[in-house]
């Protein structure tokens, strides 16, 4: 069994006393995990970096088999990641938040994409954190929990939608919370894809993305609680405000 293909490295971690095992989310086979043999030398170490664009060609016996990589770097986006806290604190928080919830080896294309060009922007601190949030957004629609922001679940309205149902991922208007507005979560314009998306509205829709990762994604793998990574990156950008 054998593919090459193109993708992110994900994580790469020691294995016995010249290899590596390292995980790469690929375009057309999703989180991929495999050996690759040197891969702890100090010539190609520094190579399999968290965010590195690679190019990778795996190879086993079988298909269920762990297998091998041979990995060729295409770009490595280190100068980036390192340009600033900020920018390290986001590279961690992709990387962390797609080991932890994407399916071993099952092809999510539409999100890799997406993945990919958010950490092209990688060190553009101005506009990063947006494209972060609708990342978030994103994540959690390909993976079965999409947020519907676009009528209130309780009036029907279209307009003065400023909460989202922490039980249904509904959005719910102002006057449809009534009592319950203090229960929901907020729905700041930037969430739609409107306005200007100040920080402080970017916070708030951090708040509720997290939420639903949370509560309703974690769980349904079965592990929890979310990635220490995506929780230091929030506190790093709510500091900037």
């Amino acid at each position: 069994m054998d593919w090459r293909d193109h993708g992110i490295l994900l994580t790469s971690r020691r294995h016995g006393e010249t290899a590596a095992i390292v995980e790469v989310f690929t375009e057309g086979h999703g989180r991929h995990a495999g050996v690759v043999r040197g891969g702890a030398s100090r010539k190609i170490a520094p190579t399999l970096q968290p965010g590195a664009q690679v190019d990778v060609h795996w190879r086993a016996r079988l298909e269920e088999h762990l297998g091998s990589f041979q990995v060729e770097p295409l770009r490595s986006r280190a100068a980036a990641a390192f340009s600033g806290r900020l920018a390290l604190a986001g590279l961690n928080a992709v990387v962390a938040l797609l080991s932890f919830c994407l399916p071993e080896r099952e092809p999510h294309p539409a999100i890799y994409k997406q993945t990919e060009q958010l950490m092209d922007l990688l060190g553009q601190d101005e506009i990063w954190p947006l494209a972060y949030l609708r990342w978030e957004l994103a994540l959690l629609e390909e993976l079965g929990f999409g947020l519907d922001l676009t009528v209130c679940a309780v009036t029907g309205a279209q307009s003065g939608l400023v909460y989202v149902s922490p039980k249904t991922g509904r959005a719910v208007s102002a006057e449809g919370a009534g009592e319950w507005a203090d229960k929901l979560l907020p729905l700041p314009p930037c969430l739609r894809g409107e306005g200007a998306a100040p920080d402080e509205e970017i916070a708030q829709g951090l708040q509720t993305t997290g939420y639903f990762l949370e509560h309703r994604l974690a769980p349904s793998l079965g592990h929890s609680p979310l990635p220490e990574a995506r929780a230091r990156f929030v506190e790093k950008f709510i500091r900037r405000l």
